[in-house]
């Protein structure tokens, strides 16, 4: 189900083509080639003085980690992520040799950005969570204290969405993609006066 947005100038495909499917085919699986793909994507994202501080935990349905993941995700989001092929915590390394790593947490979104925009090129859908429990994932993969939990994100192949069951979740999945006005979001000279 495709779900193009909407620009006001043409945009690239990958852009137009993300979004954030909750409906998995709970078959699916993604092969190596694929998932590295998604993985070296996600390795060559910017980052402050490349100092490279996105690392990336890594579970395939149905196995360990995949579960180990699933169980540090929302309630909500467990309801549907299960059906994902792939869970992934990305997790920003906060300090190095030198110190505290500047914006560790905005490399870490780069990269998750990086990594579903390839998964769109793969043929893959990615569906990027804040709801899950950071300290559980701290506490379940042992953790170094620099290490900060950012970022689930599911990934697999998209599915009808009433997989999902509920009217309510179908209608959202169906929904057309919605985001603020470029007026509202880029402005020049002042506060709340559009650059475009």
């Amino acid at each position: 189900m495709d779900k193009i947005a909407e620009t006001s100038v043409p945009v690239h495909d990958l852009i137009a083509r993300r979004w954030s499917p909750r409906a998995f085919d709970p078959t699916a699986e993604v092969d190596d080639r694929r998932l590295r793909a998604l993985l070296e994507a996600a390795r060559w994202a910017p980052s402050s003085g490349n100092t490279q501080p996105a690392r990336f935990l890594l579970g395939r349905r149905p196995g360990e980690t995949f579960t180990r993941i699933l169980g540090t995700l929302a309630e909500g989001n467990q309801g549907w992520a299960h059906r994902a092929s792939v869970l992934l915590v990305g997790c920003a390394v906060t300090r190095n040799e030198k110190g505290e790593i500047p914006l560790s947490e905005y490399a870490v979104g780069l990269a998750g950005q990086n990594l579903v925009l390839q998964a769109v090129a793969e043929g893959l859908i990615g569906h990027q969570m804040a709801g899950f429990d950071a300290e559980a994932v701290r506490r379940e993969f042992d953790l170094p204290e620099d290490v900060r939990p950012v970022v689930a994100i599911a990934v697999g192949t998209q599915a009808e969405p009433e997989l999902l069951g509920e009217d309510r979740k179908i209608e959202r999945e169906r929904a057309p993609r919605q985001r603020i006005p470029l007026a509202e979001f880029a402005y020049t000279g002042e506060w709340g006066s559009p650059a475009f």
